[in-house]
């Protein structure tokens, strides 16, 4: 996978805006598939206090909604954006709902599962999983969907790849 082909998947947003995912060129993305009837939802709430934490850093988490895991995503996509602000205060970016593996994989996860590195290679186990894309847009890391939003692990990685950005921004 080359940075290019990840800046040039096309994404549809909730609210229907049509985009790619060069939208987030230069940023370091934490990208989640979520669900709102999971025992991992409430890492919506980890999530958020991520992105208010480091959004002025050049970070942004990017949730796209799955219904593939034992149907825990069975709302439309009005009910899904409800849901995350009402309940999480959710503000990072949500796309509407896609697969995340199987026939119809979107394309943003057939790329993301080329990342081969640590215990999680290949196809999504499970909702809540985690890829960091670099500001260079590469895969940097994946964390399973047991591993906390606000882990040490996963704030580690976050600080590794927004000081790198900062390193490169001109005062």
């Amino acid at each position: 996978m080359t940075a290019s082909t990840l800046y040039e998947i096309p994404l549809t947003l909730i609210d229907g805006t049509e985009t790619t995912f060069d939208r987030f060129r230069g940023k370091t993305v934490l990208v989640v598939n979520v669900a709102s009837k999971c025992g991992f939802t409430p890492q919506y709430a980890g999530l958020e206090a991520l992105y208010r934490r480091y959004k002025d850093e050049g970070f942004v988490v990017l949730g796209l909604p799955c219904n593939q895991f034992m149907g825990q995503e069975p709302g439309d996509e009005a009910d899904i954006a409800s849901f995350c602000e009402l309940n999480f205060g959710v503000s990072f970016p949500l796309t509407e709902k896609v697969d995340v593996r199987g026939k119809h994989q979107h394309p943003l996860y057939a790329e993301l599962t080329t990342f081969k590195s640590g215990p999680l290679p290949g196809l999504i186990k499970w909702n809540f999983e985690k890829f960091l894309v670099n500001s260079a847009g590469q895969v940097v890391d994946r964390f399973a969907s047991t591993v906390e939003p606000e882990s040490e692990q996963i704030v580690r990685a976050i600080s590794r790849e927004t000081a790198v950005v900062r390193a490169k921004t001109p005062e």
